[in-house]
């Protein structure tokens, strides 16, 4: 027993000379192993008393084992005040002072149509417009029929629409939202309506989907001089100075008369034959308009013998292509790397 003894004390005295000069995680597991382990000296030990008389095995177990769960407190112990003493250390090469002014950080850019569409709205919210929106996937009723677009029109060929499985479509336009707001809000009405639209066209000028913004304004005695006016004011200020412009017959279904509006060409006011912007012509293509088809302002629950009003259409995604001098509109939904952190167009 004398000889186990010895042997127990000996192990303490190296491992505890061995726990004071571990200075870190590491060298405290490798002490664990070393002690405690599958091969460790007191795990070794553990397995030698077999041979030990059985008079006296229980002794040298007892001391085995209160020499083993010593061990692990220690090193448990051990382990707590290294790692708050490895935490102190990396607090203090890491240390940050809160006080100083922050640096900042670079930052993208709007997209270009985000861009001109938020110019576009705030140009109509200086107006007296107020800004609505509406879903995008839309019933047959607020898309086509109250727009006075009954089933067998044309211009449902036209639109080439994105039908679901529900019976239910994604909107060929932005103009359900008039309908809606007329409904909900009534008359008078003074709306602008930003969002997405999808129909089934896609090249260089066209795309499935593409933005819209369309207004509507609705109040008693209402005339084209006041659309034209309301136009030309927003054209001088989405391209910063006064451009002639020319209003042209058209049709669409939800307004008449029905009028396309031209603008002049801001890069060369018609004197280059070559201008890649308006091909030479001199003029620019910028949005449909007209006076609101009495038959709408039925289905939007508005008497027309009392009210009366104009709307009007356009691509932000086209003005934005000719804000920018842009040539193809694809360009504009691949992730081009200038328009994500404010490069040039």
């Amino acid at each position: 027993m004398n000889a186990i003894q010895a042997k127990l004390e000996a192990i303490r005295n190296q491992y505890m000379e061995a726990l004071v000069k571990a200075d870190g995680s590491e060298s405290l597991q490798a002490l664990r192993v070393r002690y405690l382990g599958k091969k460790g000296e007191l795990t070794q030990l553990l397995r030698s008393l077999g041979g030990l008389p059985p008079e006296e095995r229980p002794m040298a177990g007892q001391a085995l084992n209160e020499l083993r769960q010593e061990v692990e407190a220690s090193l448990e112990r051990q382990a707590v005040l290294l790692a708050h003493a490895e935490d102190e250390a990396m607090e203090a090469s890491d240390r940050l002072d809160v006080t100083l002014p922050p640096r900042g950080r670079g930052w993208g850019a709007f997209h270009p149509v985000v861009q001109t569409m938020n110019e576009i709205i705030d140009i109509f919210v200086g107006m007296g417009f107020s800004v609505a929106y509406g879903p995008e996937i839309e019933d047959d009723f607020h898309n086509f029929e109250a727009l006075n677009i009954p089933p067998h029109h044309p211009a449902r060929d036209m639109q080439d629409t994105f039908y679901l499985n529900s019976g239910k479509l994604l909107r060929t336009h932005t103009s359900p939202v008039e309908v809606r707001s007329m409904l909900k809000w009534g008359a008078p009405l003074r709306i602008i309506i930003p969002g997405k639209v999808y129909r089934r066209d896609s090249d260089q000028t066209h795309s499935p989907m593409f933005h819209q913004l369309e207004g509507l304004l609705i109040d008693e005695d209402v005339s084209l001089a006041d659309l034209k006016g309301c136009l030309n004011t927003f054209v001088g200020a989405i391209f910063g100075r006064p451009l002639d412009s020319r209003f042209r017959a058209s049709h669409f279904p939800f307004t008449e008369p029905s009028l396309e509006m031209d603008v002049e060409c801001f890069a060369c006011s018609g004197r280059n034959p070559a201008c890649r912007i308006c091909k030479g012509t001199g003029w620019l293509e910028i949005l449909g308009c007209g006076m609101t088809h009495p038959n709408v302002l039925r289905y939007g629950g508005i008497d027309p013998d009392r009210y009366n009003g104009f709307a009007w259409g356009m691509g932000p995604d086209r003005v934005a292509m000719l804000k920018y001098g842009l040539t193809d509109l694809r360009v504009l939904f691949e992730g081009h790397g200038s328009f994500l952190t404010g490069g040039g167009y």
